[in-house]
């Protein structure tokens, strides 16, 4: 087969692939780039392949940088756009279920594309467009199914990983998983607790976030996944995961902090819980500060008040975005929310009678990270009614030191 049409993504990077055909060497575009483009899907990122050692490749263009040199990458800057080329290679054991012992450069196109995890993500492009199919990867992505190369057995040993990814791939893509890498899925899911929570984390959320989230979790039910991630979510009822899925599904959750939002908002959890469940998956400061925050006011713990919502201030757009997908736009708990909030004294830091060129005119304060956190305080004073938003009101409340003691 011969694609006619490169994706510009590609297109852009036609010469360096054509600059390593004229040295003598095979280069190909392999894996992520390849597969959307024949999806029709967005390209992330653009993967090359080639024959050439690393050395060679720095032989080749002038401008490189050794991203990655002892697994075979090198970066190239010839085009103004940092491309990585990666040797063809084999691997050895994987003892930590993750990444190699050893890799082995070869010449050997068709050994690279052995190694990889499925199918659809074993194609291979070459500059004149030509595609290189060894596993039916075109026949799987017409089918739309997930397939791991060879013996998934062995792919899933190589690098527990690809089990969260086969899941996440049948998320994003809307496929099922072909019936023998579904077995082996709930053969060796127990390796996932071998495989560093962060890395996890970053399949499940994909998950979360996919088009079809509903099939996806079903698929992590019955593969018998999530004993082995952290947060006991095997514990859940039924109830609140078909709740969370509907909620997840047709890819509602654009962002991160929705995708953990809905599953936090309506799992079992207490409000006390979410936070540390969070910390569990090693979540940044700002996710597990927000959703703590507006949980019990989402969940109705809380009453929809103005006291609560001036406390929630710092978090309004998460707030209401949540209230969105849980709720809807149009609904009466939305409706009372924005009501509460027009009360507020500002809407926003902009709002304030004072900036920080005031603040330093006035003697208050100097250029630096203690201007940014007096503002911030008295942000939040001016919120919670401690100090009204006047210039004279706001300078005496600082002469007077309760900045200091917030």
């Amino acid at each position: 087969m011969k694609l006619d049409h490169f994706p510009p993504e590609l297109e852009e990077a036609r010469p360096i692939l054509k600059k390593l055909d004229d040295a003598g060497y095979e280069a190909y575009f392999v894996g992520g780039s390849v597969r959307d483009t024949f999806l029709g899907d967005p390209i992330h990122d653009v993967d090359i392949a080639s024959s050439a050692y690393p050395q060679e490749v720095k032989e080749v263009f002038k401008k490189t940088v050794d991203t990655g040199i002892q697994h075979g990458t090198v970066m190239v800057l010839d085009h103004h756009i940092g491309y990585e080329i990666t040797t063809f290679r084999t691997e050895s054991t994987y003892t930590d279920f993750r990444r190699p012992d050893k890799v082995t450069f070869v010449r050997s196109l068709e050994e690279d594309l052995k190694r990889r995890d499925f199918t659809i993500n074993a194609l291979a492009l070459r500059q004149n467009g030509e595609v290189v199919d060894l596993f039916n990867g075109l026949g799987d992505l017409k089918a739309a199914i997930v397939r791991a190369v060879g013996d998934p057995v062995r792919r899933f040993t190589e690098d527990a990983l690809r089990i969260m990814r086969a899941v996440r791939f049948a998320s994003q893509l809307d496929f099922t998983i072909e019936e023998q890498t579904q077995l082996a899925l709930k053969e060796l899911g127990h390796n996932l607790a071998k495989i560093a929570v962060e890395r996890n984390r970053v399949e499940f959320e994909k998950l979360l976030q996919g088009q079809a989230a509903a099939k996806g979790l079903s698929l992590t039910f019955e593969a018998n996944l999530l004993p082995y991630l952290p947060g006991k979510m095997d514990e859940w009822p039924a109830a609140n995961w078909q709740k969370i899925q509907a909620e997840l599904d047709g890819g509602r959750a654009k962002t991160e902090m929705a995708a953990w939002g809905i599953l936090t908002i309506l799992s079992p959890m207490a409000d006390n819980e979410i936070e540390p469940f969070l910390r569990q998956w090693k979540h940044s400061k700002q996710i597990m500060q927000t959703l703590a925050a507006i949980a019990p006011v989402l969940r109705q713990h809380a009453a929809l008040n103005k006291w609560n919502l001036y406390r929630l201030y710092a978090y309004k757009e998460d707030l209401l975005a949540l209230t969105d997908l849980i709720y809807g736009s149009d609904s009466d708990f939305k409706k009372q929310m924005l009501t509460i909030f027009a009360e507020l004294s500002i809407h926003d830091r902009s709002e304030i009678a004072l900036n920080g060129g005031d603040l330093i005119k006035a003697g208050l304060a100097k250029p630096g990270p203690a201007l940014g956190e007096l503002i911030h305080q008295i942000e939040l004073a001016v919120v919670n009614d401690q100090v009204g938003n006047d210039a004279d009101a706001i300078k005496n409340w600082i002469q007077e030191g309760h900045h200091a003691n917030d």
